[in-house]
């Protein structure tokens, strides 16, 4: 008997988009199921058979290709949908869309989980580094039975609820009927043992929550808000899986002088109107020492200047940052007569009128009493 077109079978035509196919997948293989009032094990095998090849870009090109015929001389579909390739059959096809699949080994090695600390560290130790240690509470392998979670001098036993295996079954209503399925057995957690006599000093557990000192290497230039990974320092694992990692996050304090931004460093440099006005050479700290910087006459509030790599190196290796100097002009809030009398002279020079504000008597008031 000539087997039906693929596309026949699922009502659609060539062009079918795979949202279409998986659609009257689910359709017509709840209507043919064999627990259904229209079921029928050859129509839903047929159906199964359709979408396996359909949903599978390849095999569907190959179809299309070829028909049948082509499909059985390169290996797909076998003549007859004998649960090889694609989803590895019907019954992986109904899993994958009302629930089941493969599931994790309950005994294979398993990764710890990682941790996470923040550490706060002043600006200082962030741009030059530093060695530090920090206190966690986090579960370690339980010193008295090295984690395996039974009393000294006793052994697991093989777990009763599902002899062994890891799995018990379980019948649910759905759809389709009565359906049987395999679940992680609850007792033993799907380790199939079970522990009669459990450590006294971890209950069982193989691990216990203790506080830990580990020592951190604060690396030079690390920023604000960037972090470490302390390989093999987070939990223990199961089953003999490596332990957790444990990463540091760092919090940087704020300098009072220095403003970070990535590798550069930012500085205020405060200076008179004569010193802008004549020029200068001014000592200026940066994070290692100071150096002298020449400022020019006629220099403007505002300006910057670059102490080329002067800045913090990269945490990454890659050279040195920069600092800029950035030179506000400080205008005098209180003058002298002396004072006073040479700004007028210099007004007159310029040719500028003054309106000279007066001091009110609120701030002389208030100057007389701070003896002022």
């Amino acid at each position: 008997m000539a087997k039906r077109d693929f596309y026949e079978i699922l009502g659609l035509d060539k062009n079918a988009t795979q949202d279409e196919i998986k659609k009257a997948y689910r359709k017509l293989s709840k209507k043919y199921h064999p627990d259904m009032k229209e079921g029928s094990d050859e129509k839903f095998k047929e159906v199964a058979e359709a979408y396996e090849v359909l949903s599978d870009e390849n095999k569907r090109a190959q179809y299309d290709r070829f028909g049948h015929e082509g499909m059985n001389s390169q290996g797909f579909g076998g003549g007859g949908f004998s649960g090889g390739g694609g989803f590895g059959g019907f019954e992986d096809i109904f899993s994958s869309f009302f629930g089941g699949g493969g599931r994790r080994d309950p005994n294979a090695p398993q990764k710890g989980d990682d941790l996470q600390y923040t550490m706060t560290i002043t600006f200082e130790e962030a741009v030059f580094g530093a060695t530090k240690t920090v206190t966690i509470k986090k579960d370690v392998t339980c010193d008295v039975c090295d984690g395996d979670g039974t009393k000294p001098g006793t052994s697991k036993s093989t777990c009763k609820t599902c002899s062994g295996s890891g799995n018990v079954a379980v019948e649910q209503n759905t759809p389709f009927g009565r359906v049987q399925t395999q679940r992680t057995c609850p007792t033993c957690a799907g380790t199939g043992q079970e522990i009669e006599h459990p450590c006294d000093n971890c209950n069982g557990h193989g691990t216990v929550s203790k506080n830990v000192d580990i020592e951190v290497k604060v690396p030079e230039g690390i920023d604000n808000g960037q972090q470490i990974r302390l390989s093999g320092e987070g939990e223990p694992g199961i089953n003999g899986g490596p332990q957790g990692d444990l990463y540091i996050v760092f919090r940087v304090k704020q300098d009072k002088q220095f403003t970070r931004d990535g590798d550069d460093i930012h500085y205020e440099l405060k200076i008179s109107f004569a010193q802008a006005a004549l020029g200068d050479e001014l000592k200026v700290p940066t994070i290692n020492s100071s150096v002298m910087l020449t400022i020019p006459a006629g220099t403007q509030s505002g300006r910057r200047f670059r102490l080329k790599e002067k800045g913090v190196k990269n945490v990454q290796g890659f050279g040195y940052g920069d600092q800029y100097v950035t030179v506000t002009v400080v205008t005098p809030t209180r003058l002298s007569e002396q004072e006073r009398e040479i700004f007028k002279n210099l007004a007159d020079v310029n040719g500028e009128t003054i309106t000279e504000q007066q001091e009110n008597i609120f701030d002389k008031t208030k100057r007389f009493f701070k003896g002022e």
